[in-house]
């Protein structure tokens, strides 16, 4: 409750009105308040802080990105942040164009869903370069078929588990992925008029650029929204000592999948002769038999061995080791 003013307060108060001493104007201007507008259908329930700390999670899953996906595409690829921004799910569905790749990712043990939006250019790439190809995407649209659906699940799975690392620093997360849906209508996952964090990520596989969007609806990270700013993110990072650091690319390395070869033995003969080789026909190596014979990885002799079968089908054991000085 204010102060209450006696009577000879309240007669010095009007005396000083009347004489021009106290400035009504001045007081009027001290007692009014900024307004701002507020949107009810679209409330402000992300703050640029925290856009801005989901931008850094972001970057460093981006950096995950760019190292994991070459393992499976080999392929250089380039991942960047390129903006956040908080709409209603509403705008983010219907901008969507059919077909499409969705990611329905459980963020357990957060509530609720999220979405990772891929552009289908890259899905295409991506398929065309893990099938064998140059990974050129496709020049004119159409909808996924069934074993291209089973290779863009792979995908998004390999990119949903990428993302426990940069969220260990706010909270321990085990997602999992529902399903992959290429028709926006069936990943309804909240209400349309419900605030959505976009964060976009462009990336580049080879002469291949496309978008990627991941969609965290409030519902989900309300519950984490105290932890989104950048004074406790950064609070919780833990430098990594140059021993883990070894270990993760010793792990990242033992992924790669190298081609492996071992030669019968070796002959020559003449451009006529080669010619003429029938079915049937018997070519004489230099070696014998039980003669170890050389290991290539790639085109290093790394390991001597000996023939053999294993399980009905041929096979060679490893008797020797060659180290680089011999």
């Amino acid at each position: 409750m204010g102060e209450v003013l006696s009577q000879s307060e309240i007669d010095s108060l009007l005396a000083a009105l009347s004489t021009g001493e106290l400035d009504t104007e001045k007081i009027t201007q001290q007692d009014e308040k900024q307004v701002k507008n507020y949107d009810f259908a679209r409330p402000a329930k992300f703050s640029k802080e925290h856009l801005r700390t989901l931008e850094f999670i972001y970057e460093h899953y981006g950096r995950l990105l760019s190292t994991t996906l070459p393992v499976y595409l080999r392929k250089h690829v380039q991942v960047s942040v390129v903006s956040s921004e908080t709409v209603v799910f509403s705008e983010f569905s219907n901008a969507l164009i059919n077909p499409v790749i969705l990611g329905v990712v459980n963020f357990h043990p957060l509530p609720g869903t999220i979405i990772i939006d891929m552009a289908s250019n890259l899905g295409f790439a991506m398929i065309d370069r893990m099938l064998g190809g140059q990974g050129v995407p496709l020049k004119k649209g159409r909808d996924f078929s069934e074993i291209e659906l089973t290779i863009i699940d792979k995908i998004v799975t390999i990119c949903m588990q990428l993302m426990k690392e940069p969220w260990k620093n706010v909270v321990e997360i085990d997602p999992f992925l529902e399903k992959v849906e290429t028709n926006p209508q069936f990943a309804q996952i909240i209400s349309p008029t419900d605030m959505i964090a976009i964060v976009t990520l462009n990336i580049k596989i080879g002469d291949v650029e496309g978008l990627m969007n991941i969609c965290l609806p409030f519902f989900t990270l309300e519950n984490v929204m105290d932890k989104l700013n950048t004074k406790y993110w950064f609070s919780t990072i833990k430098d990594s000592s140059d021993e883990d650091y070894e270990q993760y690319v010793e792990m990242m390395i033992r992924k790669v999948d190298v081609p492996l070869r071992v030669e019968l033995g070796t002959n020559t003969i003449t451009v006529n002769d080669f010619t003429q080789l029938q079915c049937g026909d018997i070519i004489r190596l230099d070696t014998k038999t039980d003669s170890e014979l050389s290991v290539y990885v790639g085109n290093i002799k790394k390991f001597t061995a000996l023939p053999g079968t294993s399980e009905e089908k041929y096979a060679v054991r490893v008797t020797s080791v060659i180290r680089e000085e011999e």
